[in-house]
């Protein structure tokens, strides 16, 4: 009778439980994660194998992937339907489990931040592009605060560029946007190339 009353007990877990053997609280218990935790942390790795998923093929590869995650990563990459996807990332996410738990996902965890990073550095790269070459249409000074900060860039291809960039400009109409021709184009790449040269960041914290 007892026993069935602390079973209905509204408060089940304000005692600790106790070993059977030992009569004593059962530290491993108190210590062993909630499901809430669990959940979160599945969650977590599904997030991973789904950020593994868009790595070039070359750098899943030189992550070392047993067989079977490969496959399953492969497999995901492959499936369109919604439902067909989640499925696969479910199982996914337990196989990314086995890997955690065989001490393998540092390598992937440090294989998808690097490829982020790079997508990150390559967007960044990209406006500051665009951003110099809207400056260099608009103002001849900003010709001299660019080479002030690039002195190695080819000043008069450059110079040549916005001339040809400015002339064949076509005015937007209401509503549209403005018309460029191929030296507009051209000279983004050729900020884009100045921007992405070794040793820049260098210099400049030089400076």
């Amino acid at each position: 009778m007892i026993a069935s009353a602390l079973r209905r007990s509204p408060f089940p877990d304000a005692c600790p439980r106790l070993n059977t053997e030992t009569n004593e609280p059962d530290d491993d218990a108190s210590e062993r994660p909630s499901k809430t935790a669990l959940k979160k942390a599945m969650h977590e790795l599904q997030s991973l194998g789904e950020a593994l998923m868009t790595l070039p093929d070359a750098r899943i590869d030189a992550i070392g992937l047993d067989e079977s995650l490969r496959e399953a990563v492969r497999t995901a990459q492959r499936t369109k339907s919604h439902e067909g996807r989640r499925r696969q990332i479910q199982y996914l996410g337990k196989l990314m489990r086995r890997a955690q738990d065989a001490g393998g996902i540092e390598p992937i965890r440090e294989a998808v931040a690097s490829f982020q990073l790079g997508h990150a550095k390559d967007a960044l790269a990209l406006h500051e592009a665009e951003r110099w070459r809207a400056e260099l249409l608009a103002s001849d000074d900003a010709l001299t605060r660019w080479t002030a900060v690039h002195p190695r860039s080819d000043l008069q291809q450059l110079r040549s560029l916005i001339r040809s960039a400015r002339k064949e400009a076509v005015p937007a109409l209401p509503g549209g946007a403005a018309r460029h021709g191929r030296a507009y184009r051209e000279l983004f790449q050729q900020l884009r190339g100045a921007l992405a040269e070794p040793g820049r960041e260098e210099e400049e914290s030089n400076d």
